[in-house]
C-alpha cells in the first residue's frame, strides 16, 4: 500500500479518534504508518504494536518483533536472538511476543486511544495531544517503545502524511 492510500484508507478512523480523544488524527496515522509498515503487515488489525500483558485470554497473538534494551536478561515468550549494537549501546532482541489483536481496524484505532488515555506514564503526553510532535516526543520519553529513535521516526512519518493530505 502507498502512503496516498494508507492515509486515504485509515484517515477516517483517525478522525473518529480524535473527535473522541483529541489525541492528533496526524500522530495515530503516523505511529499506525510506523509501526505497520504502511500498512503491509496488520496481523489481527494490529495497527500500533500494543502488547497484550497476560497471554491468555484470547485477544492475543504471538508475533515476531524487534526490541532494544539495555540488558541481555530479559524474559520473553520465545527468544530468537541477542545481539549487542554496539552503535545504540543496546542489546538487539528478536524476540516472540504477545500483542493484542482485533476484529475491525476500527478496534484497534479505538484501544489505541484508550491506552494512552488509562496509562498514567502518557499524562504529560496527553498536554500535547493536539500537537502530533510532542504527543510523539512524550509517549517515546514514557517508554512507548524500546527504539531510541522512535520519536525521530514518528516525526518523519507525521511530514510524510501531512504532504499526502494536502
Amino acid at each position: 500500500m502507498t502512503p496516498k492510500e494508507f492515509v486515504t484508507k485509515y484517515l477516517p478512523f483517525a478522525k473518529q479518534t480524535e473527535i473522541k480523544t483529541g489525541i492528533s488524527a496526524l500522530f495515530i496515522l503516523a505511529q499506525a504508518a510506523l509501526e505497520t509498515g504502511w500498512g503491509k503487515s496488520t496481523p489481527g488489525n494490529l495497527f500500533f504494536g500494543v502488547k497484550d500483558t497476560d497471554g491468555i485470554n484470547g485477544n492475543e497473538q504471538l508475533l515476531t518483533t524487534s526490541e532494544y534494551l539495555p540488558t541481555d536478561k530479559k524474559n520473553f515468550p520465545q527468544i530468537i536472538s541477542v545481539t549487542w549494537d554496539a552503535a545504540k549501546k543496546l542489546y538487539h532482541y528478536v524476540v516472540k511476543d504477545y500483542f493484542r489483536k482485533y476484529d475491525t481496524p476500527e478496534g484497534s484505532f479505538t484501544d489505541h486511544a484508550n491506552f494512552f488515555l488509562k496509562n498514567s506514564r502518557y499524562n504529560i503526553a496527553l498536554i500535547y495531544r493536539s500537537d502530533p510532535y510532542r504527543f510523539a516526543t512524550e509517549i517515546a520519553k514514557a517508554g512507548y517503545a524500546t527504539d531510541p529513535n522512535y520519536a525521530d521516526s514518528l516525526h518523519k512519518m507525521i511530514d510524510t502524511i501531512k504532504r499526502q493530505i494536502d
